[in-house]
């Protein structure tokens, strides 16, 4: 499959345009719009109507499918510092939109940093998990229909960039290679509570129960895909939920997420997978 890096061509390069709030924040095509990216929005003030969130996150592998054509799409460090540089010298903190679509007024970036130290930096501060190299930024929303109708009833929660960036093929280093590495070797289990979840949801809708990734997660594992490392992670951290996964599908939410992720028998598998993951790295990093 092919591994395409988008840059920013010092000639004709534009860059990022503008910051949308959206309901599932990734990395989408060559015109950026990050729509499934798992990555939080913290509201770091309610009176001061802050949102805190990252903005472009390097080395992360984005799968992307345009017609039959398939591949995966990745900033460098370089990429993402240069696109966060731009974007001020280019007097756009103002241009936003919600969802891609519609143009809003009343929201402008008043924070803008790259993550230097994980520990260290303000986002950790708000449990925000993103790597070194991210472009963080805190924006100010003036807009009531925005903080009302969306922010405050989470039906936003990430920001996404436009903009327009070249590409470039090239062969992925180890690290990316380890990044875009996935699995199969999830138990029949899993798949069967996935695929239940789903003859349940077929016959009477998700209705208030949770949300795409979830959803995603659930025809993945029924349909027997390769999922990656960190899906498998975040399969392993649903096992906060598991006070819930005896609760009927008729009754509420928390036994048709629990299966929808897998059930019993995906998380423990994940938890376990996840540790022997985190072992081979350790020995990697003993012998190199």
């Amino acid at each position: 499959m092919k591994i395409i890096e988008l840059i920013l061509d010092d000639d004709e390069a534009i860059g990022v345009e503008a910051i949308s709030v959206v309901e599932n924040p990734a990395i989408e095509s060559d015109f950026v719009a990050l729509n499934k990216q798992e990555i939080k929005l913290a509201e770091i003030d309610k009176e001061k109507r802050l949102l805190m969130g990252a903005l472009l996150i390097p080395k992360k592998p984005i799968y992307r499918k345009s017609g039959e054509d398939e591949y995966y799409i990745f900033f460098s460090e370089k990429t993402v510092e240069k696109a966060s540089q731009m974007y001020l010298m280019n007097g756009n903190q103002s241009n936003s939109t919600l969802e891609h679509n519609s143009e809003l007024q009343g929201l402008t970036l008043v924070e803008s940093w790259i993550v230097e130290d994980k520990q260290k930096d303000k986002s950790a501060l708000y449990n925000l998990d993103v790597p070194v190299g991210t472009w963080m930024g805190s924006v100010k929303v003036n807009n009531d229909e925005v903080w009302n109708d969306y922010v405050k009833t989470g039906k936003v929660k990430g920001f996404s960039i436009e903009g327009y960036f070249a590409d470039k093929m090239e062969r992925p280093n180890e690290e990316l290679k380890e990044q875009l590495a996935s699995y199969t070797d999830y138990p029949q289990g899993a798949t069967n509570n996935a695929k239940r979840a789903l003859a349940w949801v077929e016959k009477n809708g998700w209705g208030s129960c949770g949300e795409a990734t979830g959803k995603n997660r659930a025809n993945q594992l029924a349909k027997g895909e390769p999922i990656s490392r960190d899906t498998i992670a975040r399969m392993a951290s649903f096992k906060r939920h598991q006070q819930h996964k005896d609760v009927p599908y008729s009754e509420g939410c928390g036994g048709l997420m629990w299966d929808a992720w897998g059930g019993t028998a995906g998380v423990n598998w994940a938890s376990r997978k996840l540790d022997e993951l985190e072992k081979l790295e350790e020995l990697k990093k003993l012998l190199s």
